[in-house]
């Protein structure tokens, strides 16, 4: 089976990615089996599992939780986990559901406030189950090699991401291995075989614009205002 972790939806904040793109783009790049891992949310994995399921299509529904000090994903849950909670306590609240445990882009430059920190790592590493070797928004291949030292050092089980928000992103990271479940998905995946590519650049731009718009139709234009003054700010103290 082909699967394709780490997947954004709709129900995130920077992707406007709906069911039919997910599942023209599985069929026609052959993917098998997806993990929806939408930001803070699971509703979108849930209902996506049903209707995505009909086209032979599996769903594993998961959540990119952002915790006080980073994200960390979810995977096989059935409920929602609130952000904001401790690392310890997002763990906690994964195991409660008989999840698998995921971190993320453990190491990422341009994304420095979503990576996980390193002591939190350090601090939940033995309730780690899944880490990623390589982010498909990698934007240098620098940072791969980081991350998958990192997981060498911990000795977790590793997995190739996708972070796709975008229906061109779709199909491009994906794991080779049989059939996944919560029971033998560390097993499959130290078989597997991973397909790698680069990030696309522009889809940066891209979520970056999505999460614009969906603050402007969202009454929140105040909010966006104050974020465009303080990137002016931070460019300009770097320039100075």
């Amino acid at each position: 089976m082909r699967t394709e972790f780490h997947v954004h939806t709709c129900a995130s904040k920077d992707s406007i990615l709906t069911w039919p793109f997910i599942l023209a783009a599985a069929k026609v790049r052959h993917i098998d089996c997806i993990a929806v891992t939408d930001h803070n949310e699971i509703k979108n994995a849930i209902r996506y599992r049903r209707i995505l399921s009909r086209f032979g299509i599996k769903v594993i529904p998961g959540e990119e939780v952002f915790s006080k000090e980073g994200e960390i994903i979810g995977l096989f849950l059935e409920k929602r986990i609130e952000p904001g909670l401790s690392p310890e306590e997002t763990v906690k609240r994964i195991r409660e559901q008989g999840g698998v445990t995921y971190v993320p882009h453990p190491y990422d430059e341009k994304r420095a406030k979503t990576v996980l920190k390193p002591d939190a790592l350090s601090r939940i590493s033995q309730d780690v189950d899944l880490i990623e070797m390589h982010n498909g928004r990698n934007i240098s291949a620098s940072f791969g090699i980081k991350q998958k030292k990192i997981a060498d050092e911990y000795g977790i089980v590793k997995v190739v991401g996708s972070d796709a928000h975008t229906f061109y992103e779709l199909g491009r990271n994906v794991c080779v291995c049989g059939d996944l479940n919560k029971d033998n998905i560390k097993d499959e995946l130290t078989k597997a075989t991973f397909i790698k590519k680069p990030c696309i650049p522009f889809s940066h731009k891209h979520t970056k614009v999505v999460k614009a718009l969906k603050m402007l139709l969202g009454g929140r234009s105040d909010e966006l205002r104050g974020i465009i003054r303080k990137r002016r700010k931070r460019k300009m103290q770097d320039t100075q």
